[in-house]
Parts: structure tokens; sequence; C-alpha cells
């Protein structure tokens, strides 16, 4: 098993399998996020459900999900980097290949950033801080027009990331062929629709009726 975990074939299980234990945190993310269009009862109820023992309890698994996805997906690169002349590589990519699938890593590594801005702007403040009101926090920071922008860059990117991760996560761990990788496909641009378009209402409704 552990000779199985060091082949390039058991890091990408290993990547893909963080990579869907991520967009199930991302469902969860989403869905109290949304709330934010209910209102200030609804959404800082949501925060509260989220402060649950046994939600908190995943906090620290969702962190080593990350740190996993992150580090297996830099290991990878660097690899495919190395066993592949760089012109070829890019020639036969292009052809044969959708843009978000050849630029998978850049992709990541924006939402990354994205996400460190996010830890900073908002879970800092709610772990840390006495804030009376998420609502009022969140609201407030999505009224800026620069951070609103800077979000939903990051929501479309993050569609992008998933359009292609989503389904070949499934192709990694075997569970894909000729008639499931259409179907899987399908799923995923459903996904990153979703998630993209999900994401981005939430600062377009502060900067519409915020003010």
């Amino acid at each position: 098993m552990s000779n199985f975990l060091t082949t390039s074939i058991g890091k990408k299980v290993i990547m893909s399998l963080s990579g869907l234990f991520l967009i199930l945190f991302l469902c969860i993310h989403l869905s109290v996020n949304l709330l934010l269009l209910v209102g200030p009862d609804a959404f800082n109820a949501g925060c509260e459900f989220m402060e649950l023992p046994f939600i908190k309890v995943i906090e620290p698994i969702l962190a080593l999900g990350f740190i996993i996805h992150i580090v297996w997906a830099s290991i990878l690169t660097i690899q495919n980097q190395k066993a592949r002349p760089q012109k070829y590589a890019l020639r036969k990519q292009s052809q044969n290949c959708t843009w978000p699938s050849r630029n998978m890593y850049i992709l990541g590594a924006l939402v990354l950033a994205f996400l460190v801005l996010h830890i900073c702007n908002f879970w800092y403040y709610f772990k840390f801080s006495e804030v009376t009101s998420q609502y009022e926090l969140v609201s407030t920071t999505l009224m800026q027009p620069l951070y609103a922008v800077v979000y939903i860059i990051a929501a479309i990117l993050l569609g992008l990331h998933l359009s292609h991760g989503f389904w070949s996560a499934f192709q990694s761990i075997g569970f894909s062929n000729d008639i499931w990788r259409k179907r899987l496909e399908y799923v995923a641009y459903f996904f990153a629709i979703v998630f993209a378009v999900g994401f981005s209402i939430i600062p377009v409704y502060f900067l519409i009726f915020g003010n």
C-alpha cells in the first residue's frame, strides 16, 4: 500500500479523493453563504450551526484535505514538467485538452491566493475577535467594489478549476470509461456553473442592494 501511494497513480488518487472531499465542503459552504440573501437572522443562524462541536471537529480534517491536495498537485505538476519536453507538451496539450485542463495548477494557485485573503477577512475574525454579527461583517466587506470584483473573479476561477477537476478525479480513481466520461463531464460543468454563479451572485446582490 505504501508503495502504491508513492507512485504517480497513487498520488493522483490521493489528490483526487482530497479534491472530491473539498467539493463536498464547497457545497456546504455555498449553502450557508446563500443564506446571506435571506437576511441577517438566517445567515447568523447558519454560522452558529457551523460552530457546533461536531462541525468544529471537521475543521482540522478540512485543513488537512487542503494541504494534501495542494502538496500532491504541486508534486505531480513538477514531475509532469520534468517528464515531458516543454514545447512538445504544450503543442500536444493545446490540440487535445481544454484550457482549464492545461492550467489546473495556475487556477488552483489563484483560488488558493483568494482563500488566504478570505481567511484573513472572515474566518480569522469569526474565530478570534468579538464579532457581534457575522452578517454585518460579511455584507459590509462585500459592499466594497474592489473586494466584490475579486470575489467574483475567484468564483469564476473556481468554476473553471472544477470543470476539469471533478471528472478527472473520478478518472484517476478508475471510475470512468467512454460512457461515464461524458456524463461526468456534464456533472462537472454543472458543478462549475453552480459554484461560479452561486458564489458570484452574493457580492453582486450586496453591490446592488446593500447600500
